[in-house]
């Protein structure tokens, strides 16, 4: 064995107990990392160690991996641990797959230039992808027009807001073509286990999985949070229709009238059932609905405190500042500048 492959056993083969018998690979899978500022440790692990162990039990390289930073400095992470990626993306010859790290506050931390990068690797056959919020780097590089994709639920409103003609999906993960992205978190062990499943089988997919304690594999279209009825806890059909109805109407003027007519029921059906299972007023919830909907929009975008307000279904940004002050103890205006 000569000293490159030694050195590339070290890195990417580590000695365990466990073994799947799988026959000798001549060419492994590559991987390359772009850890984008403040990207999510949680997705990036849980991208990578599936590889790892793939590795480990069959003691084989089936996968190669590198981190790339746009300067090849340290990145620090949104937990604050500073990462050394393997050399800046200047350096970078990727082979493979090519997955973009995201994480919080994705509309500064990844702008023009890593989107021309990416263009140029999609241009030229690599496989694409986006972990947690990494999506914004594909749609910056033009090529989500017409695709499947998703990132992360928290930062959908602010997504849409930024790239209107751009509608991701709310699964786990989303395989189009050359394009694969996945909502971050422990949803990249569930996109990573596909690809070891696709690429060298059920068997040492099940196994990773073991390893990684995992019980559970999820599939493409699984959704990434849980279920409406889940989140209210409650299966009574006549509420969740109603907070569905509202829901889906957030940046409208309230109208529980119409929202009644809609069900079949009387108004004040729908605030007993509200105050029954959710214990708030109807008005409550969707006051509180809209906050959360204007919170996400300031920390994720550059509109301004009225148009946020107006994206919330506020007649007035001052009635918006008031009702936002009150729940998060902070203005709007100062919330989207400490951000900033």
């Amino acid at each position: 064995m000569s000293t490159d492959q030694t050195e590339d056993s070290q890195r990417y083969v580590a000695r365990g107990v466990a073994h799947v018998t799988l026959p000798k690979v001549i060419e492994p899978v590559h991987v390359t990392f772009v850890l984008a500022p403040r990207f999510t440790m949680l997705a990036f692990t849980s991208a990578i160690e599936p590889l790892r162990v793939a590795n480990q039990l069959t003691g084989q390289i089936l996968f190669r991996w590198q981190t790339f930073s746009e300067d090849g400095q340290p990145v620090r992470c949104s937990n604050g641990v500073p990462v050394m990626p393997d050399g800046p993306l200047s350096a970078a010859q990727p082979q493979g797959h090519v997955l973009i790290c995201g994480g919080v506050q994705p509309e500064v931390t990844m702008g023009a230039t890593l989107g021309d990068w990416v263009r140029n690797q999609w241009r030229r056959g690599r496989t694409v992808g986006g972990l947690c919020t990494g999506a914004y780097a594909l749609a910056r590089a033009g090529i989500l027009k017409g695709r499947r994709f998703t990132l992360h639920w928290e930062n959908l409103s602010g997504f849409s807001e930024t790239f209107p003609d751009l509608t991701p999906a709310r699964q786990v993960f989303c395989l189009d073509d050359r394009i694969v992205t996945c909502a971050g978190g422990v949803a990249a062990a569930d996109l990573m286990l596909k690809l070891i499943h696709d690429h060298y089988g059920a068997e040492l997919s099940q196994e990773v999985m073991n390893m990684c304690l995992l019980t559970q594999r999820r599939d493409e279209a699984d959704e990434q949070v849980t279920s409406l009825a889940a989140r209210l806890g409650t299966r009574n059909e006549k509420l969740i229709k109603a907070v569905a109805f509202l829901e889906a109407r957030i940046e409208e003027e309230f109208d529980l009238d119409a929202c009644a007519d809609h069900l079949g029921v009387s108004r004040r059906q729908i605030e007993r059932l509200f105050n029954r299972y959710l214990g708030v007023t109807p008005v409550r919830y969707m006051n509180d609905l809209r906050l959360q909907h204007g919170r996400a929009l300031l920390a994720e975008t550059d509109l301004s405190v009225t148009e946020v307000a107006v994206a919330c279904g506020y007649a007035s940004s001052s009635h918006f500042s008031k009702s936002f002050r009150k729940k998060y103890g902070v203005s709007p205006y100062r919330f989207s500048h400490f951000r900033a």
